[in-house]
C-alpha cells in the first residue's frame, strides 16, 4: 500500500517538473430533453384546473409578475394592462370562479407542437353574483419543454350560443385546419375579414360573408362617432383594425361549421389640430401613461379577442349563411406619447 501511495504522489510531481499538465476537464452533467407526449382530454382538464388555481393565487395577492407567468400572446398584454389599471385605480384585481368546463381537445399527431385546447366554462367575478358569462379560453404549449399558458380568453355575447362540437369515443374534438376550404372563410382569413368590415362598414364587399353587429359594422359606426366628437374638440382621430401574429384556434362543429378563436388589434392616433397645444389624456389610458404628453399625439393599441362561427360552404342552389362573431373581449393594452418630430 505504501508503494502504491508513493506512485500516486510522485507521478504528478514528475509531470509538473516537465511543465506538463495532467488536468482533465470534468464532463458537465446533462439532462435528457423532455420526451414529446400526446395531449389527452384528461391532461387538458388537469391543466385547466391548474391554471385557474394558480391565476387565483396571483389575483388574490395582486402579483402581476406571477400572473404573467401563466399567460402568453394577447392574454399577456391584457393581463398586464388589467393589473396596472387596478393598481392605478386602487382597486383589487378581479378574481374569478369557474363552473366545470367543457373541454375541446384536438387530436394532433404525436410529437406535434404547438399543442392546444379550448375550454368553455361559465365564469363569475367573485362577489358579483350577476356577472356570470360563458368564457371560451384557448391554452397553448409550444414545445415539450414549455409550460401550458393561456393564450386567449373571450366571452360569449348575451344571446349567443356556442355551437355543438361532437367529441369522438376518446373525448377528442375535431380539428379544423387553418387553410381548410370547406368553410365559407378559411380560418386564417377570418381575422382579416372582420378587420375589413370594422374599418369599411356595411358597404364593404366582405359584408357578403360576415354578419353586421356590435363588433363588426358596430366598430365602424363607433369609430365614426368618435372621430366626430374628436373634431368638435379640435382633435384628429385615426383608427385602424389589423390582424395580429397571435395563434388562431379552429374546431369543427357537429354540423361541419367552424368555431374560430382569434385576436385583432385596434390602433389609434389622437392628435391636436393646433400644434401649439397637447391632446388631453383619455381616462381609459391614464393607467398606461405617466400623466404627461410629450408631443402632440397619443398612440393607443387595443388587444381584442373573438370567437366566430364560420359556416360550411352551402351546396349549389342553397342559401349561404354568413360568418357570425359570437364572443368578444378586450381592452387598451398600450399607450404612448411620442416626442414631437420637430421640437
Amino acid at each position: 500500500m505504501a508503494a502504491a501511495v508513493a506512485l500516486v504522489v510522485v507521478a504528478p510531481l514528475a509531470a509538473c517538473a516537465e511543465g506538463k499538465s495532467e488536468a482533465r476537464p470534468s464532463p458537465m452533467p446533462t439532462s435528457a430533453a423532455p420526451t414529446p407526449a400526446p395531449l389527452t382530454p384528461q391532461d387538458a382538464e388537469r391543466e385547466f384546473a391548474a391554471y385557474t388555481a394558480n391565476d387565483d393565487v396571483a389575483r388574490a395577492a395582486g402579483d402581476e409578475r406571477l400572473a404573467l407567468s401563466w399567460v402568453s400572446d394577447g392574454q399577456a398584454l391584457l393581463t398586464a394592462a388589467e393589473y396596472r389599471k387596478a393598481a392605478f385605480d386602487g382597486d383589487p384585481v378581479k378574481r374569478y370562479e369557474y363552473a366545470r368546463p367543457r373541454m375541446y381537445v384536438p387530436k394532433l399527431p404525436q410529437g406535434t407542437y404547438p399543442q392546444w385546447f379550448v375550454a368553455e366554462a361559465a365564469r363569475t367575478v367573485r362577489g358579483r353574483d350577476k356577472s356570470t358569462r360563458t368564457a371560451l379560453m384557448a391554452f397553448v404549449r409550444r414545445s415539450a419543454a414549455d409550460d401550458w399558458k393561456l393564450s386567449l380568453a373571450t366571452e360569449l355575447a348575451p344571446k349567443a350560443r356556442v355551437p355543438k362540437i361532437k367529441l369522438d369515443a376518446e373525448g377528442y374534438a375535431p380539428h379544423l385546419p387553418s387553410t381548410d376550404g370547406s368553410v365559407l372563410i378559411r380560418p386564417r382569413e377570418v381575422p382579416g375579414i372582420q378587420a375589413t368590415l370594422a374599418s369599411e362598414g356595411p358597404a364593404s364587399v366582405v359584408a357578403k360573408v360576415m354578419k353586421g353587429g356590435p363588433v363588426t359594422t358596430g366598430y365602424y359606426q363607433q369609430t365614426e362617432r368618435a372621430e366626430k366628437r374628436a373634431k368638435e374638440r379640435g382633435l384628429n382621430l385615426q383608427a385602424v383594425f389589423v390582424a395580429t401574429p397571435f395563434p388562431i384556434f379552429a374546431l369543427r362543429t357537429e354540423h361541419q361549421d367552424g368555431l374560430v378563436l382569434y385576436s385583432l388589434s385596434r390602433n389609434s392616433v389622437t392628435s391636436v389640430k393646433d400644434r401649439e397645444h397637447k391632446p388631453p389624456i383619455p381616462p381609459e389610458v391614464a393607467h398606461l401613461l405617466d400623466g404627461t404628453v410629450k408631443g402632440t399625439d397619443i398612440n393607443t393599441a387595443e388587444t381584442l379577442q373573438f370567437a366566430a362561427v364560420d359556416p360550411v360552404r352551402a351546396k349549389s342552389g342553397k342559401d349561404q349563411p354568413k360568418a357570425d362573431v359570437i364572443a368578444n373581449a378586450g381592452a387598451v393594452t398600450k399607450a404612448s406619447t411620442p416626442p414631437p418630430k420637430n421640437p
